[in-house]
């Protein structure tokens, strides 16, 4: 079995627990007695987008979404491609795209405006992990977990090569 070397948590699955509960109430009070469309960024964002859904008290509807890179691109340009679109119609509704982990911005911008075009009531973000002083571009992020630096993290749906997702923790890759 591959075991995939960390040097330390930085998150405990009960710190993750307590502060995702805290965003959900906080959405639950930002959008009393309306509807929303919880909208994750595949596949990192899976078991935090699965818990802030059943942290928030409202009427909602759940989607996915996969962007991809394009290869020797992305990083430098911040080109990406969709490739598993909305299936529900967000047209008049407000929108929080989920996100595990927002760094330089470009990826979540280029998300932002696709969705935009298709006229939402509103789309806000929410992020597990932000790092503003590597963002690129000016991103409003209205609800994130936890500020980090520039470590590379894995665990609770971040991956090294596909592993590591299901640690129920976010930890710290040794390099």
């Amino acid at each position: 079995m591959k075991q995939i070397p960390y040097k330390k948590v930085m998150f405990t699955q009960q710190q993750l627990n307590e502060r995702i509960s805290e965003l959900g109430k906080k959405i639950t009070e930002d959008y009393k007695d309306q509807e929303v469309v919880l909208l994750g960024v595949l596949k990192g964002s899976l078991f935090f987008f699965t818990d802030l859904a059943r942290s928030i008290d409202l009427p909602m509807q759940l989607d996915m979404i996969a962007i991809g890179s394009i290869p020797d691109t992305t990083s430098s340009t911040g080109i990406v491609r969709i490739t598993k679109d909305v299936d529900i119609n967000i047209t008049g509704k407000h929108v929080i795209v989920v996100e595990d982990i927002i760094r330089t911005g470009l990826t979540t911008a280029y998300l932002l405006q696709t969705l935009e075009a298709r006229r939402p009531l509103s789309v806000e973000v929410c992020t597990l992990l932000y790092n503003p002083e590597r963002q690129l571009i000016d991103l409003p992020v209205k609800y994130y977990g936890f500020e980090v630096d520039r470590s590379w993290l894995i665990g609770y749906g971040m991956d090294s090569g596909e592993y590591g997702r299901n640690l129920p923790f976010i930890a710290e890759m040794e390099h």
